[in-house]
């Protein structure tokens, strides 16, 4: 049986090139809760290269963005005991390119909560091909507030 990802489950209508499922030319990440973290797998098309072979550089911070955001979403609800995420942005995030990313693997995504307060969470986040940590990721995540252009996006 196919699970249903946090994207589709609460977001189905989201533009969001990084895992709106409604943006036709998006990555369409889809995000799954596993054993205290979560996890994503990718797979790229030729237009995401940046050489032969070898992923953009801006297509792996949007994959390590788009589901550190998730991660915190997901956190930050079940922390509070909500039936549904707050809407959350990033507030910051750094990636580290460790080493290039073969644009033909399998890209796994896993992400978890380091620290949170009331309306945040810090994300640290990796992107793994071959069996090889490609790329990290720290950010943070915040639930915004009506009135924020972003509050009824999901």
């Amino acid at each position: 049986m196919k699970q249903t990802s946090l994207q589709q489950l609460y977001s189905p209508k989201s533009i969001c090139f990084g895992c709106g499922p409604a943006n036709e030319k998006g990555l369409h990440i889809n995000s799954f809760p596993e054993n205290g973290e979560m996890v994503a797998e990718w797979h790229a098309e030729p237009h995401h290269q940046a050489f032969p072979g070898m992923l953009n550089g801006g297509i792996i911070g949007a994959l390590l963005d788009c589901h550190s955001n998730w991660t915190a979403a997901y956190f930050l609800m079940k922390r509070d005991d909500k039936d549904k995420p707050d809407c959350t942005v990033t507030a910051d995030f750094h990636v580290k390119l460790l080493r290039p990313t073969p644009s033909g693997a399998t890209i796994n995504l896993r992400a978890h909560v380091v620290e949170s307060t009331e309306d945040r969470a810090t994300v640290e986040a990796e992107l793994i091909a071959n069996d090889k940590v490609c790329a990290t990721c720290r950010g943070t995540f915040v639930a915004v507030k009506e009135g924020h252009p972003a509050y009824h996006r999901w």
